[in-house]
C-alpha cells in the first residue's frame, strides 16, 4: 500500500520529546538511511556495523568540526523496530539550542522533517499494527487518567481487533463459498451451509452488539464526563466546586451574581475524569454581562452529560426547585439534585421533592402552593438522585463523589473486557451490524446467493475499516494528522 501525500522512501526525523528545557531530548529518525545519516555526524563507533537494539555513546560533530553534544544513540534495525524500518534515536542534553542544531544537522545530511503521526503511519503501513492499534497510540499519549490509560494500552496491544480479525475470517470463508456458488449458478449447487452461516452471523452480531453497548462507557473513560453545576444565585455552586476540588478555586461571596462566567476544572474520581463546570446563577439578569453569563450557563447545561442542580434549602421553595428542574432537564443528561446548606435547616426532607403534593409538607416550603397541580411537577428522578449536603462544612461531599461516579459509570467497569472508545469504530460497527441484519434477513427469506454475498461484502468492508484493511488516503490523513510530530 502506498501513501502519496508522503514519500515513504524518505528518511524522516523529528523531536520525539516535548519542546522546552529538560534533562534529555530525544531525536528520532526512521528510514533506510536513518543509521547512516547519524553516522555521518557521529564521533564514536561505526554505527552501521553495530547490532540492532544496542546503545552507543559518542558525540555529535557539527559542520565546523566542533562538538555539539555528547549523546547516546539507540539502534533498531528493520524489521525489528516500531516503524518496521531502520530507526535511530539520539538522546541529547535537553537544551532547545542543542536539539535544534542537531535536528538541522540531520536534515542537512539527507533526512526530511516528519509529518504529524508519520512514524506511526509507517508502522501501520509496514504491518507492525492495525489501524485501531495505531489510533490507540494517540489515545495513550493523550490519556490523563488511569482508566483512559488502561483502555488505550489494552487497545494498542490488540484489544478487540484480534477478535474482529478472527470473526471476519469466518465471514470471509463463507463469502468465498457463496461467491463460488455464483460460478455454478446453472447447476444449482450449494457450497455454503446456510444454517452454519446463520450461527456465524449470530455469533458475530453478539460480539458487535457488546462492543456497541460499550461505547458510552468507553467515551466516558477516554474523554471524561462533562459535569455542569447549575442553580440559582447564592445556591452554593462555587462553594460546592471548591469542596469537590478541596481547594479555593472559585470566588465565594454572599453577593448574588458573583460568578459571571463558567469555571472549568478536572476532578478525578476512581480513575475517571469529571470536567466540572461551575456556572453563573440562573435568574433574570441584572445587566448585560450577567445575561451573557446566564446564556453560557444554559449552553453548558445543554451540552452536559451530568447536571448537578444545587439549591439552598432555606431560600429556594419546593415549587421553585421543580420549575427549575423542569426547565433544565433534558433527555440526554443525567440529573443529580443537591439539597445544599442542610446545616441551616437539618429538618428538610429531600423526599418532599419526589412527593410535593403530600399535605404533610408545611406551607413554609412553598412559594405558591396553590399553583402546584397534583403530579404535574413531579421530579423526574429517582430517590437515589436527590442528596443532601452542606458544601460549606464538607458534609456528604464524599457521598456526592460516589453518586457522580455511579451515574457516569452505570455498569461495573471491567477494563479487561473489550471497550470501544473511538467514534469511528462505533460508526463502523453500527453499519456492520446493519449489514449483518440484512444477511440474516436474506437467509431467512431464502434470497439468492448474489444478494447474500453482496450484504456479506458490505459487512466485511465496515469491519475492515476498523482494522485498516480497507482504508482510503483521506481517512489515513484525517487520523494521523491528529498525532503529534515525532510519533
Amino acid at each position: 500500500m502506498t501513501y502519496s501525500r508522503h514519500n515513504l522512501a524518505d528518511t524522516i526525523v523529528a523531536l520525539a520529546t516535548p519542546p522546552g528545557v529538560g534533562a534529555i531530548g530525544i531525536i528520532r529518525l526512521s528510514g533506510s538511511e536513518a543509521i547512516g545519516i547519524v553516522q555521518k555526524v557521529f564521533g564514536g563507533k561505526d554505527l552501521t556495523q553495530q547490532d540492532s537494539h544496542t546503545l552507543h555513546f559518542g558525540t555529535i560533530i557539527g559542520e565546523d568540526g566542533k562538538i555539539l553534544d555528547e549523546v547516546l544513540v539507540s539502534l533498531f534495525k528493520a524489521p525489528h523496530s516500531y516503524t518496521g524500518e531502520n530507526v535511530a534515536e539520539v538522546s541529547c542534553h535537553g537544551s532547545p539550542f542543542i536539539l535544534r542544531q542537531v535536528l538541522e544537522l540531520f536534515i542537512e545530511k539527507g533526512a526530511r522533517l516528519a509529518q504529524p503521526g508519520e512514524f506511526t503511519l509507517r508502522a501501520f503501513l509496514n504491518g507492525k499494527m492495525d489501524l485501531s492499534q495505531a489510533e490507540a497510540v494517540a489515545d495513550l499519549i493523550t490519556s490523563t487518567s488511569e482508566s483512559a490509560h488502561s483502555v488505550a494500552m489494552r487497545q494498542m496491544r490488540g484489544g478487540f481487533s484480534h477478535e474482529i480479525k478472527k470473526l471476519r475470517e469466518d465471514l470471509i470463508n463463507f463469502a468465498s463459498l457463496i461467491e463460488l456458488e455464483l460460478d455454478f449458478a446453472e447447476e444449482d449447487v450449494e457450497f455454503a451451509n446456510r444454517e452454519q452461516l446463520k450461527l456465524t452471523v449470530a455469533k458475530i452480531q453478539s460480539f458487535i452488539h457488546s462492543l456497541i453497548r460499550s461505547f458510552r462507557l468507553g467515551n466516558v473513560l477516554k474523554t471524561g464526563v462533562p459535569t455542569v453545576i447549575a442553580g440559582r444565585p447564592n445556591a452554593g455552586k462555587s462553594t460546592l466546586l471548591n469542596a469537590l476540588l478541596n481547594e479555593e478555586r472559585a470566588i465565594v461571596s454572599h453577593i448574588a451574581g458573583t460568578t459571571r462566567d463558567t469555571i472549568e476544572e478536572i476532578l478525578n474520581i476512581n480513575g475517571v475524569e469529571f470536567r466540572l463546570i461551575d456556572t453563573a446563577g440562573i435568574r433574570e439578569a441584572q445587566d448585560q454581562i450577567e445575561a451573557i453569563g446566564v446564556e453560557k450557563t444554559m449552553e453548558k447545561v445543554r451540552q452536559a452529560t451530568l447536571l448537578v442542580y444545587v439549591f439552598d434549602v432555606v431560600e429556594t421553595k419546593i415549587d421553585e426547585v421543580l420549575a427549575d428542574v423542569k426547565n433544565l432537564q433534558s433527555e440526554n443528561t443525567q440529573l443529580l439534585v443537591v439539597c445544599n446548606k442542610m446545616d441551616n435547616l437539618p429538618s428538610y426532607k429531600p423526599e418532599w421533592l419526589l412527593h410535593p403534593a403530600d399535605p404533610a409538607i408545611p406551607d413554609f416550603f412553598f412559594a405558591n402552593r396553590s399553583q402546584l397541580a397534583v403530579g404535574s411537577w413531579q421530579l423526574a428522578v429517582g430517590q437515589q438522585q436527590v442528596i443532601t449536603l452542606s458544601a460549606k462544612n464538607g458534609m456528604n461531599i464524599p457521598f456526592l463523589k460516589e453518586k457522580l461516579y455511579d451515574l457516569a459509570i452505570s455498569e461495573k467497569v471491567n477494563l479487561e473486557s473489550p471497550i470501544v472508545t473511538n467514534a469511528r469504530h462505533y460508526e463502523a460497527l453500527q453499519k456492520a451490524s446493519e449489514s449483518l441484519d440484512d444477511v440474516q434477513r436474506g437467509l431467512d427469506d431464502g434470497v439468492t446467493s448474489d444478494f447474500v454475498a453482496m450484504d456479506i461484502r458490505r459487512a466485511l468492508a465496515y469491519l475492515g475499516e476498523i482494522l485498516g484493511e480497507m482504508s482510503t488516503e483521506d481517512l489515513l490523513s484525517n487520523i494521523f494528522s491528529r498525532f503529534c510530530i515525532g510519533k
